[in-house]
């Protein structure tokens, strides 16, 4: 009887049962949840629904009348509202311990030079998505704001709804996190050999494209944040290219790294 083949894959006999794949998925779904809770929690305590409504509406209210408000038309606005906001602050709090489950449910199926740059990859990340947030509300919203208010005649009184307010700048929220993601993709395409470095700054000019072209689709339809969103990712595309060389090692060098010492 011959002897079983050997195999260098590091992977190899770490299978599991399909069973298994679904009770890991349940812990991890569970240990994030909890994460969310928790930061929830906190959120209730301090600052409070109260709070964060009263932080996000900063940028608007600033080019509102001194004694100017947002209103609720909606009957359960006052309730819904603020515990939407909590739910997103939330989540953007424990948004690093919500990618670490993600990793944690994908990383045995890893080797172990693939593991070796996933947390600075979540770290930056999650990083990127709290910078393209900030962007939002401490430029975008400010000027955004200023100019549509420029344009209300002095007959209108500009006194927007709570809810669509907040379903607006959530969106930026959401639009603005995850195109400051795109040097995390660029990496990530170039660390799987999806596409060279070469390659992507042949594509420089079509991203450029491509770029205004999503921000005239997730944006609203004024110039200041459609630039607002389109410049970042062509300057984060530019980031994306130099930072895949630090992430991407020659085959030699990634070889002898992976094999034993003597």
């Amino acid at each position: 009887m011959s002897d079983a083949p050997k195999t260098d894959d590091e992977l190899a006999g770490t299978e599991q049962p399909f069973v298994q794949h679904l009770m890991e998925l349940r812990d991890r779904l569970v240990y994030g949840l909890m994460g969310l809770v928790i930061c929830m929690a906190g959120l209730a305590l301090w600052p409070g629904p109260s709070g964060l409504i009263d932080l996000i509406a900063v940028p608007i209210r600033a080019h509102m009348p001194p004694d100017a408000k947002l209103i609720a038309v909606g009957v359960f606005s006052p309730f819904f509202i603020p515990l939407k906001v909590l739910l997103m602050a939330a989540f953007l709090l424990s948004l690093p311990w919500q990618m670490y489950q993600v990793w944690a449910f994908v990383s045995p199926g890893l080797y172990s030079h693939e593991k070796r740059f996933a947390i600075p990859l979540i770290v930056l990340g999650s990083l990127l998505a709290y910078v393209g947030i900030a962007f939002v509300q401490f430029f975008v919203l400010d000027k955004m704001f200023g100019f549509i208010q420029g344009f209300t005649p002095d007959s209108v009184a500009a006194t927007p709804d709570i809810a669509s307010y907040v379903e607006a700048i959530l969106s930026l929220y959401l639009a603005f996190g995850l195109a400051f993601q795109v040097p995390i993709v660029v990496i990530l395409l170039v660390r799987l050999n999806m596409v060279s470095i070469q390659k992507l700054k042949d594509f420089r000019g079509y991203f450029i494209v491509l770029s205004f072209v999503i921000a005239a689709v997730v944006t609203p339809p004024d110039v200041i944040s459609q630039l607002a969103l389109a410049v970042p990712m062509c300057l984060l595309y530019e980031l994306g290219i130099w930072g895949a060389r630090w992430f991407v090692k020659p085959p030699a060098a990634e070889e002898a790294a992976e094999s034993p010492q003597a």
